[in-house]
């Protein structure tokens, strides 16, 4: 064999090295249950959108999806987190497979018909984008033990609620994938990377 067509097929292997991505982390307790490992994954839930539908698991089906944690009267983190989380909507428009999930920890205020005026207002679709609202200790709960999120009331905040300005990455598992500061551009630029990372490994 030539050094030349050695020197190629080197090369070759290199490239193919350096094409393969590394899987994302997989966030939360894993077990290992008959020989098979069994990771952390989102709970079951139900929510209502902005538009009245029903909200479960299996809407996400199949699906890559963002979620967070807000509340439409937030005068602190949230305004940023929205303007953020619409980049993250405006540039996953083309991919079918990723959705996005903001879930109110102010569910008395945060009523549909206001969250519908909300995502009115932001001019996102509903098929892509879905603000939910449901029962205050199910969402507290799912925030803390499925997203590892923070989200309570604290009277002693400025707006009465204490919550984190993170976006959750979620595949199409329901397993907790990525977790980036939706108040740093820099931070959500590695989301959107991420994103990406995720698709390719279910193609």
């Amino acid at each position: 064999m030539s050094r030349l067509i050695l020197l190629v097929i080197v090369v070759g292997l290199i490239s193919g090295c350096e094409k393969k991505v590394k899987p994302l982390p997989i966030f939360g307790q894993r077990e290992v249950v008959n020989g098979d490992t069994v990771y952390h994954h989102i709970a079951k839930y139900q929510f209502v959108d902005q538009d009245s539908a029903i909200i479960t698991n299996d809407t996400f089906k199949d699906q890559i999806y963002v979620a967070d944690f807000f509340f439409t009267s937030c005068r602190t983190i949230c305004p940023i987190m929205k303007t953020q989380m619409l980049r993250v909507y405006e540039s996953t428009a083309e991919l079918p497979d990723v959705k996005l999930l903001s879930h109110t920890i102010d569910p008395e205020y945060d009523t549909v018909a206001l969250l519908h005026d909300f995502a009115r207002k932001l001019g996102v679709s509903s098929d892509r984008w879905h603000f939910v609202t449901g029962a205050k200790d199910s969402i507290y709960k799912i925030a803390q033990t499925s997203y590892f999120a923070t989200a309570m009331e604290d009277k002693s905040e400025p707006d009465g609620f204490i919550h984190s300005g993170a976006f959750l990455l979620i595949d199409k598992q329901q397993r907790l994938r990525g977790k980036y500061d939706g108040t740093k551009e820099e931070d959500v630029n590695r989301l959107l990377v991420d994103i990406k990372r995720l698709r390719k490994e279910y193609e």
